[in-house]
């Protein structure tokens, strides 16, 4: 299985602020791999900074064996690295259709009706809102779209941040059936998740987060098991 993501020693501040501590980890090429961490552990922030919206101070970022290491994110995505962000994002004032275009914006025009044929055949629901105005759909629909926007882009690579955050428990089951479906499909993700049951019941593999520091990882099985990690996580 090739390395498609390589993080070494990665070390980024908010100011004073030393949020990630020398974190080292890699996903390879075809899995789910997932971190897992309480709020405020790192998450999102190392999300970001692989993403390119955040520089690190120390360590590297590798993919597909090329660092990021100030490349903007416009340009990280042209290099098949895509993020959905927490809390969705969608562009509340555009129609379902013309953000899905928006996440196509590094691919060549003519292949932008195949890549919306093959993410509206993975989310219908967005195929049956293709005119409604974003801001009007419900929380899973945005979410469905936020993840189809990225999806619009050709990733080799996809992070979902936090993407079951705030929906009703049917809505959740329905999004992790979809990203196991994304990843049959062809596409490797690094899913950052509160939801810390459904996340490593998905995952090939996973890391633990604890204020800025890897703690734990092993396989997704291995770590649902792990004693320390359904007591802090799954509720004992």
């Amino acid at each position: 299985m090739a390395n498609m993501l390589k993080v070494s020693d990665l070390h980024v501040y908010y100011g004073s602020i030393h949020a990630i501590k020398g974190i080292s980890f890699e996903v390879n090429e075809g899995e789910i791999v997932t971190m897992i961490g309480a709020n405020g552990a790192g998450k999102s922030t190392t999300m970001n900074t692989i993403g390119g919206l955040l520089k690190p101070k120390e360590g590297n970022i590798e993919f597909l064996g090329k660092s990021l290491l100030g490349v903007p994110a416009h340009k990280v995505v042209g290099e098949g690295l895509s993020l959905c962000p927490e809390g969705r994002r969608v562009f509340a004032q555009l129609t379902v259709r013309e953000n899905l275009e928006m996440g196509a914006y590094t691919r060549p025009k003519g292949e932008v009706d195949e890549s919306l044929e093959k993410v509206t055949e993975l989310f219908p629901r967005l195929k049956e809102r293709y005119r409604q105005v974003a801001g009007t759909l419900s929380g899973g629909e945005q979410q469905m779209l936020a993840m189809g926007r990225a999806l619009m882009s050709k990733p080799k690579l996809m992070m979902l941040d936090e993407p079951s955050m705030g929906l009703a428990p049917i809505l959740v089951d329905q999004i992790f059936d979809i990203i196991v479906n994304m990843n049959k499909a062809g596409t490797t993700i690094l899913l950052v998740e509160q939801n810390a049951q459904m996340a490593l019941s998905v995952a090939d593999r996973a890391y633990v987060l604890e204020t800025g520091k890897i703690v734990n990882s092993g396989s997704g099985k291995d770590l649902l098991s792990d004693d320390s990690v359904r007591q802090a996580y799954l509720g004992g």
